[in-house]
């Protein structure tokens, strides 16, 4: 139910009236003066709600937006159009909310004096609602990241008509919402294409895995990846990709460095030692509930350099070299001034 269907009409005294009322049965018996009283001066109103035109309002969930979400949270709008019949302006005196998901409470709130609807006008009045989904996860352990839930929004309007009285318009609409998980992030191998110490150029094969329950549509890529403690690459990559729900998908990513500008742990790696890698960054993605952007990082995997007419499977490592001369001769960079320096090719490999 979006629209408004079981409008109730409430008193706007106190509960006074009805101790008088009892107090009238009392004492005129069976019919009451009290009730003959409220019986005439309603008569009377239905006559000036017919001549002068005053009706009851209608309501209706018009749409509920999700204008930002996140890993923490979710913000919601839900919209109400309000139609108001009437000659004059009715005041919506209270907007009572409610979201849960399978009949348990995910949030709760009272929006009071919400504003006012123009004579034979309508407004739509917006209901802004935030979801913390740590709050959810906590209260809820079978919630897990990743997954898509149900919700129900119920709201309940409280406007006040001359004549008539207040009025409650009981509304509700349903929907999905994501509890978001952060992509996966490994570094395959990284492939180099030509080394020297002046600019050496490589591809980084990323592989990004997707844990949700629903796609992410990739729109842009930003990272940066240390060997060790050096900052080795980093980048904005606008390229386009889809990741189906629980599924992988693989970039490569080319780059370059100087390696002759950092410490130990590139030469460590050349070496066939291997050095410890970090890669962190964030991912921006459209999905069925709009656009979010996702952190990404991985920490702690380590990295080796295989020959290059090795296989990806083959475990050989290079011999480990002692000296510089040794790492020179390797990689087949001559020490002494030619007019053309030979080239390398490699591939680093990285395992978990």
């Amino acid at each position: 139910m979006s629209s408004s269907e079981n409008i109730t009409v409430t008193d706007r005294g106190s509960g006074k009236d009805k101790d008088h009322k009892d107090d009238g049965d009392k004492k005129e018996g069976g019919g009451g003066f009290i009730d003959k009283v409220k019986d005439f001066i309603h008569d009377i109103g239905e006559k000036i709600e017919e001549t002068i035109g005053f009706g009851k309002p209608t309501a209706d969930v018009s749409g509920i937006h999700i204008p930002h979400i996140s890993l923490h949270r979710a913000d919601l709008v839900v919209d109400v159009l309000i139609k108001n019949p009437n000659p004059v302006p009715i005041p919506l005196v209270d907007i009572d909310y409610l979201i849960d998901s399978d009949g348990r409470k995910l949030v709760s709130g009272l929006i009071p004096d919400a504003g006012t609807i123009h004579a034979h006008g309508e407004e739509t009045v917006k209901i802004p609602v935030s979801l913390v989904f740590d709050d959810i996860k906590n209260t809820y352990k079978d919630i897990q990241p990743g997954s898509i839930i149900p919700y129900l929004v119920r709201v309940v309007l409280l406007v006040d008509v001359p004549i008539i009285g207040r009025i409650k318009i009981p509304l509700e609409k349903d929907g999905e919402i994501p509890i978001p998980y952060k992509p996966d992030v490994d570094v395959e191998k990284i492939k180099f294409h030509r080394f020297s110490f002046e600019e050496t150029t490589a591809t980084l094969h990323l592989k990004l895995e997707n844990k949700n329950d629903f796609d992410l549509g990739l729109n842009m890529l930003e990272y940066e990846m240390w060997l060790g403690d050096d900052s080795i690459a980093s980048a904005e990559l606008t390229e386009t990709a889809k990741i189906e729900k629980q599924g992988i998908t693989r970039m490569q990513v080319p780059f370059s460095f100087r390696p002759k500008d950092f410490g130990g742990a590139v030469w460590d790696m050349i070496r066939g030692r291997g050095t410890g890698y970090t890669i962190k960054g964030k991912i921006d993605v459209d999905t069925p509930f709009g656009n979010m952007k996702l952190p990404i990082s991985k920490e702690g995997g380590t990295t080796r350099l295989k020959k290059d007419d090795d296989n990806d499977d083959d475990e050989r490592m290079l011999t480990e070299i002692t000296t510089p001369i040794e790492m020179l001769l390797l990689l087949n960079i001559q020490v002494f001034k030619i007019p053309k320096q030979r080239e390398c090719v490699g591939v680093v490999h990285l395992c978990a």
